[in-house]
């Protein structure tokens, strides 16, 4: 026995990437790293033809495994070649993880570490590191430090359903009260959130899409009106979510005029600032949020306002109660873990006890570069975003929405020629097609609309003139061809 398992120990030592072996390994991504990095300047936003992707099925796993560099070939075939190029400054579609660089490494040595950081116990630092860092947001949105709960998550969906599910269970929210229990949005809340409705089993309740004014905001008078209804009708409102900048056109609903509606009614008000929320961070746009800090929760995404890569996340919460409530529990093989009771550990805040380190991705790069950069990025953005409105302005051929409020904005092209949808759906897959940058589509009152969200700290001048000259050019061919 002891010779097999000393045969075993040898074999399994591999595992450790020892010496040369590691420092081949380490040399090899790096190169490859570096080359991505340096490429992705000149890189398209977008690549339609996915049929290099199938490549993965290609390669089975087998008991000895591939040379790293034959790996390296492979995913630079099969994932960095199509599809988004989210890295990449010509992503102006959708609103972007930003990827900086430094998170990254962020990630590598919170990974290689191998700290655990969802209980106290187990790393002091690791928690104190993420509590420090949703104490920086408490500040910068005006929470109590002394009292507010909050958790790093893995994006603004995760996020979104731990603020409904403690809004359900602050309010005693039961499957005998669906019936009569009252919810509050509007077509321009985020999907994710009526997922979170489903997922915490309030989909039963009634659900008020509030209309939405010319400008795509809560039209406050609708929900007043409505809450009046529904109260006198002996309905019970429950929760009212406004959003502080919408995926689809970017607007920073009334929310200081939600949270007085809130109050009268003894709703729970939620605020989904997943894209919006950073932008705070700038003195001159803090007026734009007035209410942002009477939440009783909020969500942000340092992955779109800090420009950290996929799956950063954090929800605030006005009662760190409310949060307890819905997560606490005791497991008896933790007895040890439990121990120190003065200081709460992620794990009691959320649904997650395995979690990642992923307070470190945020934690490195701002110590690092400091909080100024990234309000330089987040100005550049708006200046960037203000630059191509006013340059689309200028083209008879295109309609535009409302001015962006923070850096989304919607606009179609119109013609006497085409019909308006499918002449914005021809430019569109055009422009996919092109893919140089890529911009994305949404539908609006029932009308195609084309959509720029400028987030990625790549973006500069150089990619929005070449969306400028871009679009002209699909508009143009779109033309021709319906001519011919």
């Amino acid at each position: 026995m002891v010779e097999e398992i000393r045969r075993l120990e040898k074999a399994v030592s591999k595992l450790e990437l020892k010496d040369k072996r590691r420092s081949d390994f380490n040399r090899s991504v790096i190169n490859f790293l570096n080359s991505f990095i340096d490429d992705i300047d000149h890189a398209k936003g977008f690549e339609n033809d996915f049929s290099s992707a199938d490549e993965i099925f290609k390669i089975p796993f087998n008991d000895k495994g591939y040379p790293i560099e034959y790996i390296l070939q492979l995913f630079d075939k099969a994932v960095i070649s199509n599809g988004i190029q989210a890295a990449s400054g010509n992503h102006i579609g959708y609103i972007p993880g930003g990827g900086v660089p430094v998170a990254a490494y962020g990630d590598f040595i919170a990974a290689m570490t191998n700290k655990y950081s969802g209980i106290y116990y187990a790393s002091p630092g690791a928690v104190n590191i993420e509590n420090h860092l949703l104490n920086w947001f408490a500040d910068l949105f005006g929470f109590n430090k002394n009292t507010f709960g909050g958790n790093l998550t893995t994006g603004g969906s995760i996020a979104n359903l731990i603020a409904v599910v403690a809004a359900r269970d602050k309010h005693e929210i039961r499957g005998k009260d669906f019936c009569k229990t009252v919810i509050y949005g509007s077509e321009q809340m985020h999907h994710c959130l009526h997922k979170a409705i489903r997922i915490s089993g309030l989909d039963e309740c009634i659900f008020r899409n509030i209309s939405l004014d010319n400008t795509y905001h809560i039209d406050i008078n609708a929900l007043e009106l409505q809450l009046e209804k529904d109260s006198l009708n002996g309905l019970q409102p429950f929760l009212i979510i406004g959003s502080a900048g919408t995926t689809d056109t970017g607007v920073i609903d009334d929310l200081e005029a939600l949270k007085k509606l809130a109050d009268l009614y003894n709703c729970w008000f939620h605020v989904d600032a997943a894209y919006g929320g950073f932008f705070y961070m700038l003195e001159e746009y803090k007026e734009k949020y007035p209410g942002i800090d009477l939440a009783d929760s909020l969500v942000i995404d340092p992955h779109k306002g800090l420009f950290l890569p996929y799956g950063s996340g954090a929800v605030l919460v006005k009662n760190k109660e409310d949060l307890l409530r819905s997560n606490y529990y005791l497991a008896n093989y933790m007895k040890d873990a439990y121990a120190d009771r003065n200081n709460l550990s992620p794990a009691d805040l959320s649904p997650e006890l395995s979690r990642n380190f992923r307070g470190l991705r945020l934690w490195l790069p701002l110590l690092f570069h400091g909080k100024q950069i990234f309000k330089d990025a987040l100005r550049e953005k708006i200046l960037l975003t203000q630059y191509i409105y006013n340059a689309f302005k200028k083209f008879s051929f295109i309609e535009l929405g409302p001015p962006p409020e923070l850096t989304v904005f919607t606009f179609r092209f119109i013609s006497t020629k085409l019909h308006q949808d499918k002449l914005n759906e021809n430019i569109i897959n055009a422009m996919h097609d092109d893919g140089r940058v890529f911009i994305s589509s949404t539908t609006i009152n029932e009308k195609l609309w084309l959509r720029v969200a400028i987030l990625s700290f790549r973006t500069h001048l150089k990619e929005i003139d070449l969306l400028i000259e871009m679009v002209e050019k699909h508009f143009n061919a779109s033309i021709e061809s319906s001519a011919g």
